[in-house]
């Protein structure tokens, strides 16, 4: 075993092999500090004096499936500059910490492949340690974000928990980054990302929200010059809300007429799907035209729901309000009151709707990445540090393929 061993393989530098030990199926190499390692770890003066040793052992790469330690013997020394006695800073490891700079990317290098229980198996190490090697490097990644060259952002909030735990999120619709996390749900969420917004001077031209008055306010009071953007998402799944309960209360007043009841039930889902991905091989699209034929009022406000779906299609603003007005107009004839009342709804925001056409953004992304953090706690099962869980999201957006831990 030489020098050029423990510099070429483990990345240190400034050590000097010495020997080998073997202990419980652990390979230890012992090294001690080159002259040029004798340094003052405050002022850098090379002028120092010797003032004994410290031995530490610190985790190093694996060689196959050996575990690696490296015995560092630390020198301390006396500074006639700063007049205290200080151990030599190591080149290959952080203060305090008992494992390699090298460990450490090795165990990043691991963790878009494996969860950090696997990694902890892995190596032998502690689940903490995979976690803290983890959670350290993505704190000093998202330490500051750079908001001033937000745009364009979408906010929504996104259940984490039974028991109504809720958080809210913020994201950049032009990178797909995650840049706030609040704790809850509603303005108050949004207090601190407020505070960084202006901080940072950042000129934001439009904002991707539901229709939530919450949301709307502050929006309104807090960025007066962006533009709300209520995209197509939100608003069908608000309509696809009432036609639900539309289907429900029409099955109920079918009551003591079971064969009608027969064809409406279990056509929830039915309904709720997009035309061209219905199953013929299921006959799904047999099963609904045989529900609207029986009844008028439940066709009348399944067409109207597809109809809704145009205002988004169309080459222009113009074109888009006018199909908004003709919306209005057939719900409003259709004396239906569910469709009656939806058309206060569509009338009220119907600026916001519009926008999409100045902006051409949409919420779908936001909704995405809702999906991917449900998939990284399924298969993380939950997370019990919030601040890591925080970091982990800022960290998403790099994410391509599997999700791990």
């Amino acid at each position: 075993m030489s020098t050029s061993f423990v510099y070429h393989a483990l990345g240190v530098s400034d050590q000097k092999y010495k020997s080998t030990g073997y202990k419980n199926g652990k390979i230890i190499f012992e090294i001690t500090p080159k002259p040029k390692a004798l340094r003052c770890s405050l002022c850098n003066a090379k002028s120092v004096i010797k003032r004994g040793v410290v031995i530490r052992d610190i985790r190093t790469v694996p060689i196959g499936s050996k575990t690696i330690w490296l015995r560092s013997h630390i020198q301390r020394v006396w500074c006639p500059f700063c007049q205290v006695t200080r151990q030599i800073k190591l080149s290959f490891a952080d203060r305090g910490k008992r494992y390699t700079r090298a460990f450490e990317k090795y165990v990043l290098s691991l963790s878009p492949m494996m969860t950090i229980k696997d990694i902890a198996n892995h190596l032998k190490i502690s689940w903490d340690t995979a976690k803290e090697i983890h959670k350290n490097h993505l704190s000093r990644r998202y330490k500051k974000l750079n908001y001033k060259k937000l745009k364009k952002i979408a906010i929504d909030e996104i259940s984490i928990g039974k028991g109504h735990q809720y958080i809210t999120i913020v994201m950049d619709l032009d990178s797909g980054r995650i840049f706030h996390v609040g704790k809850g749900k509603g303005a108050d969420a949004l207090t601190d990302f407020w505070v960084k917004l202006k901080r940072a001077r950042a000129k934001i031209k439009a904002v991707g929200i539901d229709m939530s008055p919450a949301y709307i306010s502050a929006v309104v009071n807090n960025l007066p010059g962006a533009d709300i953007v209520f995209d197509r998402f939100h608003v069908v799944k608000l309509f696809n809300e009432k036609l639900s309960d539309f289907r429900r209360s029409l099955f109920n007043h079918l009551a003591g007429k079971p064969e009608e009841q027969k064809l409406i039930k279990g056509t929830r889902w039915l309904l709720l799907k997009n035309p061209e991905n219905l199953q013929k091989g299921r006959d799904e699209d047999k099963r609904l035209k045989e529900a609207l034929e029986l009844n008028q009022p439940l066709a009348t406000a399944y067409y109207l729901k597809e109809e809704l779906r145009q205002i988004w299609n169309q080459q222009d603003k113009e074109t888009g309000n006018k199909i908004i007005q003709n919306w209005i107009e057939l719900a409003n004839a259709s004396k239906i009151p569910m469709l009656m009342k939806f058309t206060k709804t569509l009338g009220s925001h119907k600026s916001g709707i519009l926008s999409y056409y100045d902006h051409r953004i949409s919420s779908g992304p936001l909704e995405g990445t809702n999906n991917k953090i449900k998939t990284m706690k399924r298969q993380a099962y939950g997370y019990r540090d919030q601040e890591f869980f925080k970091l982990k999201l800022f960290d998403l957006h790099t994410k391509k393929y599997a999700l791990i831990g």
